[in-house]
């Protein structure tokens, strides 16, 4: 079983900054590649980042490109997200979320919310 307990979230003012936090527990196979999502309100859950093991391997929401940065430190049993020039269009429930490839995202965190305002 995997956990994941994401934390890091808050209000910005646009232009601003945060980092996302996400610890997770259980077999590393199991959360061999991890992502983010976001949800924001009244809309679908979609894909912000994702990584693999080794870190080596990253994709990107367009919507996000250059802005943010997803990286892990295993050691850490951690992933994050780094989020630059954040934008209102940016305020989201962000979710962490583990599995075995990108297509099999198994395990989901409890979210953690980020507003921004203009």
């Amino acid at each position: 079983q995997v956990l994941l307990v994401e934390s890091g979230g808050g209000s910005v003012q646009a232009g601003g900054s945060l980092r996302l936090s996400c610890v997770a527990s259980g077999p590393p196979f199991s959360r061999s590649t991890m992502a983010w999502f976001r949800q924001p309100p009244g809309k679908e859950r979609e894909l912000v980042a994702s990584i693999t093991w080794g870190g080596t391997s990253t994709s990107y929401a367009d919507s996000v490109k250059g802005r943010f940065t997803i990286s892990r430190d295993n050691a850490k049993n951690t992933l994050y997200l780094q989020m630059n020039s954040l934008q209102s269009e940016d305020t989201a429930v962000y979710y962490c979320a583990a599995g075995t490839t990108r297509a099999t995202l198994n395990y989901w965190g409890q979210g953690t919310q980020v507003t921004v305002s203009s």
